[in-house]
Parts: structure tokens; C-alpha cells; sequence
């Protein structure tokens, strides 16, 4: 399913996710102005999905609705490009690469492209994203993924920065 969705300048408040035909498909709450955590809700507004950071940790945890784990994000050292991977337990570990300079991240399970996602906007303006999901992985998992890469790529561009 193709998604849109984008956080909010100042990482606060609610805002909508949108399908392809531009009908409301859902919303996310960013419920820190760090970018540190965020709720996912669906079409009737039940909880789906949360997303966080690991306590001290670069690693972003991906919540169901429960509070159980069910993946775990973390950044992969790469030099020539952005490389992130996202182990789901069971239903397989994988990969999210993007080269330096662009906006297009591929999403990867055992060497096939299975999602991509691209930042639409950002200069100036809050970050969106279109996200085209094929994978066995919930749509709706997979925006909390989208956005725990936006907040690590966040979090590693303000370290640099300051150093």
C-alpha cells in the first residue's frame, strides 16, 4: 500500500497519514519535542504502533499496541551511504540503505526489495515521506520504522553538528 505522511516542524501533536487517494488512513502522535517517541493510530483511532528510543542507546524500538517488542531499528556504519536494520524477530531482519545524498531508501529482505520510502519535502518545512510498502510487514509498522530512521538520521546529524 502507497502512504503519505510527515512529522510536524517541531516534533509535537498529531498529524495525518494519507493513502493514495489522499483519504485519512490514520494519524501519528509525536509525543516529544526531541523527536524521542511517537503512537500510531489507524483509520477508527486505535493504538497500533508505538516507536522509541532504547534507553542511552541509538536503537529505535518498535511497540505494538501491547507494549511488546516486535522489532528493533538500529544505524549500520557505512560510509558511502545511509544503512539501517531493522531485526522484526521471526519475521525476518532487514535492511534499509539509502546512498549519501539522496532520499530514496530501499528496503530489503534476503537480498529483494520489498518497500521503498522517500523524504518528499524538508527544506524549510517539516519532513514527508511517501512510503510503498510490498513487504509481509503492517503498513502501519512500517511508518514506524519510516519515522525511527528520520529520528536517528535526526539524532546523528545534531552529534555531528555539535562536534
Amino acid at each position: 500500500m502507497e502512504l503519505y505522511f510527515s512529522d510536524n516542524f517541531f516534533n509535537m501533536g498529531e498529524t495525518e497519514i494519507m493513502n493514495a487517494a489522499g483519504e485519512a488512513s490514520g494519524t501519528m502522535d509525536l509525543r516529544s519535542a526531541f523527536g524521542a517517541s511517537l503512537d500510531i493510530y489507524g483509520p477508527g483511532r486505535e493504538l497500533l504502533y508505538t516507536g522509541k528510543f532504547q534507553m542511552m542507546l541509538n536503537r529505535w524500538r518498535v511497540l505494538d499496541a501491547s507494549e511488546r517488542e516486535i522489532g528493533l531499528l538500529r544505524p549500520r556504519f557505512t560510509l558511502f551511504s545511509k544503512k539501517f536494520e531493522y531485526d522484526a524477530g521471526g519475521r525476518g531482519v532487514y535492511e534499509i540503505e539509502s546512498p549519501n545524498f539522496s532520499k530514496e531508501y530501499s528496503i530489503m529482505e534476503s537480498g529483494a526489495e520489498v518497500a521503498t520510502f522517500a523524504k518528499t519535502n524538508g527544506w524549510l518545512r517539516s519532513n514527508a515521506y511517501r512510503l510503498d510498502n510490498r513487504s509481509r510487514l503492517d503498513d502501519y509498522e512500517m511508518i514506524a520504522i519510516v519515522m525511527g530512521v528520520n529520528a536517528i538520521r535526526k539524532r546523528q546529524q545534531s552529534s555531528n553538528s555539535a562536534g
